[in-house]
């Protein structure tokens, strides 16, 4: 698959590079290119990046760190016995749990939400960092919805976390998850709090928590335009009452 000229390999992280100095000079270099690629495309073309991840896993299945990537690909492709499979054999070549919810994750994708549970209660889960924690705790509620148990899924995600008024990376996420639980057990005015939480802690964009919160709040979002393509003379948003009528 044809790179862009610019695209070096030193792009990648050092703990990476530093797997890759097992390999000839050249073949590292080669492998790193194709790990970059995998790392910029994975969110906007993740059939392309799992596309270069083939290729890497193609020259240096015996690095760590591309079947790491390779699994990430699979992921994002819903390919998640493939993804199980890359992960596992990171974790054989590293010894690191790292991976371990999104494993757990992988087991919900292929419909076994059971699995994933009893990943969540394992040993594993204590040698996480605080935002490996944080993440099997939103895996394990996945799999509680899953399972059609969405009082179970909200008691999972009420935790010192969600309470803490500190924003960390995973806040947003972690408020988001909670209030959409809330809303399909139907508490909606509890959920219509936790997404403006969610907002308020989301800097980065990482959810649509103002999307569910406007559509919660009764704002209805309108074309600019109106269907003749000429512009349309009201607001592009306005609020409804309870009848359906605009305020």
């Amino acid at each position: 698959m044809p790179i862009p000229e610019e695209v070096t390999g030193d792009e990648i992280d050092k703990d990476v590079r530093q797997e890759l100095q097992s390999l000839p000079k050249t073949l590292a270099e080669d492998v790193a290119r194709n790990l970059v690629m995998v790392a910029r495309l994975l969110d906007e073309d993740p059939e392309s990046a799992y596309g270069y991840s083939r290729v890497a896993l193609r020259l240096a299945s015996r690095v760590a760190a591309v079947r790491e990537a390779a699994g990430f690909a699979a992921y994002a492709n819903q390919k998640y016995g493939e993804a199980l499979a890359e992960f596992r054999a990171a974790r054989r070549m590293t010894g690191s749990v790292e991976l371990w919810p999104v494993m757990a994750d992988c087991e919900r994708g292929l419909g076994r939400p059971e699995k994933a549970l009893d990943m969540a209660g394992a040993p594993e889960v204590h040698k996480l960092d605080k935002a490996g924690q944080v993440e099997m705790r939103l895996v394990a509620a996945g799999a509680r919805r899953d399972m059609g148990q969405l009082d179970a899924a909200i008691v999972t995600l009420q935790s010192p976390e969600l309470a803490s008024h500190s924003v960390q990376p995973w806040t947003a996420r972690l408020r988001y998850a909670y209030a959409d639980a809330l809303l399909a057990a139907g508490r909606e005015q509890e959920a219509r709090e936790w997404f403006a939480k969610a907002v308020e802690s989301d800097r980065d964009g990482s959810t649509d928590a103002s999307d569910r919160l406007a559509e919660l709040d009764g704002v209805e979002f309108v074309d600019a335009l109106d269907e003749d393509g000429t512009e349309s003379g009201g607001d592009v948003e306005s609020t409804l009452d309870e009848d359906g009528d605009k305020d």
